[in-house]
C-alpha cells in the first residue's frame, strides 16, 4: 500500500486529493427537493401520505404518486405533479443503474 501511495504521489499530471478531480454534475437531472415538498404537503391535503425519500429512490413509486396527483381535481397538485413528471421521467434513462 505505500508503495501504490508512493507511485502516485511521485506522479505530477494527478493529485492525490479526490477533490480535484470532482466534475459538478449536471444540476437539472436532478429533482428538486423544495418542489417535492410542495408535492408531498399538497398530497397529504389531500388525504394521501407520499414518501419523498421513496420518490427519490424508487421510480415506480414515483410515478404512481405522481399519476394520483394528475388524476386528482387540485389544479395546483396536478401542475406540480405535471412539472415533477419531468424529473422521474427522464430521457437519459434516470434510476436505469438501481434497476438493472
Amino acid at each position: 500500500m505505500y508503495q501504490a501511495y508512493q507511485a502516485t504521489a511521485q506522479r505530477t499530471d494527478t493529485s492525490i486529493d479526490a477533490s480535484d478531480d470532482y466534475v459538478e454534475p449536471d444540476a437539472s437531472r436532478y429533482c428538486p427537493t423544495d418542489l417535492l415538498g410542495t408535492f408531498t404537503l399538497l398530497m397529504a391535503g389531500q388525504g394521501r401520505c407520499v414518501s419523498a425519500d421513496m420518490m427519490l429512490g424508487d421510480r415506480e413509486y414515483a410515478m404512481w404518486q405522481l399519476a394520483r396527483a394528475h388524476a386528482m381535481a387540485d389544479d395546483h397538485l396536478r401542475s406540480v405533479a405535471v412539472r415533477l413528471f419531468s424529473y422521474f421521467d427522464d430521457p437519459r434513462g434516470w434510476g436505469t443503474a438501481l434497476h438493472a
